[in-house]
């Protein structure tokens, strides 16, 4: 009796349709229906879909040598300091995206972007689901970005911003922002994590499969995470963080996540009537001459490290003593000047402090504190602190210093400072040219030049 062979799911080299379901809320693919997702665990939202057999009737795809080749071409931006931070501009097919808070300016910069590469006859596309074209083309003139040249459509619905990038073939697809983008195959709103996820992986694969670069605009929190799921940082090859305070206009753009540099490079911008215009910011925040009361920190906000001058001014004492700041963080301040006032002697119990960062910009980096402390002494003593010094290192209750993370970044921003000398505890640092680390323990090491005796004084009464 001949053998009974099992049903398959060809039939003359074509593969027939399987029954499959699908959780609409997270995409998980089930052999069964269910009534809760096993995946996300929401209720009815498994439906029945029609799905092809894997494997079957599929061209078999045949490995290839892997072998190190030439660097890929880049689309250099024009837009100073960003080809920079991006690694020397642009990868064809690449996928970046800028997150920041709203109203920061990432879209300014985005028509700078364009603006600069149509102009360097480079063909680009935008795609906006927050304005219109009117409204862009407004803003455009106004600033005085040239823009005419840049193509535009609607952003808001899938279908419409893949079919116009494949018909336009630009260079760089523009895409402001991704929470205002939706599938129309998922139900969920847009600007959910099903929706971010089904839209940018649809966008990686635009950017692969057609070599077109994409840019994407992402909202963060306000605890300075990506809005939408954790994911979509790993999914695409470079992530921009575009940060500032809005009462200085300063902006600074740091590359994140680089496939194709180095990570940590940072570009400063001022917001202007016209726009984004780069700046140096070491003039606006360590100015050249100093004087007593103040004091230079190296701090490190994410992946970069900027040297920022901070001020002190100690009023009189007598009564009980006001403590106000500005950029600084409140409770870090007063420990410090309390820490000061019982391991050193100076008497900063019951006087007025008063403290503030250059510039206005915001210092919570725990690592200040030693600067602080520095401030704090020489506003008390005026007494200079060394010509060219920075203080790195954070201040404990009993007056030790911690080692501060990120040494190597914050010496090399000190030095692009004109900082000579950094005073740091721990041991020393492979420092670059030109910096000499100073290895210091405790807080009276770092500031013998402004208190001299007055600690011996101070033990030796408490003793």
């Amino acid at each position: 009796m001949p053998a009974v062979s099992e049903p398959d799911d060809t039939f003359h080299g074509v593969t027939k349709d399987r029954i499959a379901f699908v959780c609409s809320a997270c995409g998980q693919r089930l052999s069964q229906w269910t009534g809760r997702c096993p995946g996300c665990a929401a209720w009815g939202t498994v439906d029945q879909t029609a799905g092809a057999v894997a494997g079957a009737g599929r061209d078999v795809v045949r490995p290839v040598a892997l072998h190190a080749g030439e660097d890929e071409p880049r689309i250099r931006t024009g837009v100073p300091g960003l080809d920079r931070v991006l690694g020397g501009g642009l990868v064809p097919g690449s996928v970046v995206m800028l997150a920041g808070p709203p109203g920061i300016g990432k879209s300014t910069l985005v028509l700078h972007l364009l603006g600069a590469l149509v102009g360097a006859g480079t063909p680009c596309l935008l795609v906006s689901g927050e304005e219109s074209r009117a409204q862009v083309a407004s803003r455009a003139r106004r600033l005085r970005i040239p823009v005419d040249d840049v193509g535009f459509a609607p952003g808001r619905d899938l279908d419409v911003v893949l079919d116009a990038a494949r018909a336009s073939r630009p260079a760089v697809l523009a895409v402001d922002s991704i929470q205002t983008l939706r599938d129309p195959q998922g139900a969920a709103m847009p600007g959910g994590v099903t929706q971010v996820r089904l839209c940018a992986d649809a966008l990686v694969g635009l950017a692969k499969a057609e070599g077109i670069t994409v840019l994407l605009t992402g909202h963060v929190t306000k605890h300075g995470d990506l809005a939408g799921p954790r994911a979509l940082e790993h999914a695409v090859d470079v992530v921009l963080a575009f940060e500032g305070d809005a009462r200085s206009g300063l902006r600074v753009l740091s590359s994140g996540k680089n496939r194709f540099g180095a990570e940590g490079e940072t570009a400063w911008f001022e917001m202007g009537p016209h726009g984004l215009a780069r700046i140096d910011p070491t003039a606006m925040l360590v100015p050249g001459e100093s004087a007593p009361g103040s004091a230079v920190a190296v701090v490190q906000a994410g992946r970069r490290a900027l040297a920022v001058e901070v001020q002190a001014l100690v009023g009189s004492a007598d009564g009980a003593g006001r403590r106000q700041v500005t950029g600084l963080e409140p409770r870090r301040f007063q420990l410090v000047a309390a820490v000061l006032d019982r391991a050193t002697g100076l008497p900063l119990g019951r006087a007025d402090l008063f403290g503030a960062s250059s510039g206005g910009i915001r210092v919570d980096d725990p690592a200040s504190d030693l600067a602080v402390a520095a401030a704090l002494a020489s506003a008390a003593t005026g007494s200079m602190p060394p010509a060219g010094a920075a203080f790195v290192g954070e201040v404990s209750l009993n007056g030790s210093l911690r080692p501060a993370p990120g040494m190597q970044q914050r010496l090399a921003a000190a030095r692009g400072a004109g900082c000579t000398s950094v005073f740091a505890p721990g041991p020393a640092e492979a420092a670059p040219a030109g910096v000499i680390v100073h290895s210091v323990g405790h807080v009276t090491q770092a500031l013998g030049w402004a208190i001299s005796g007055t600690a011996t004084t101070r033990r030796a009464r408490a003793s």
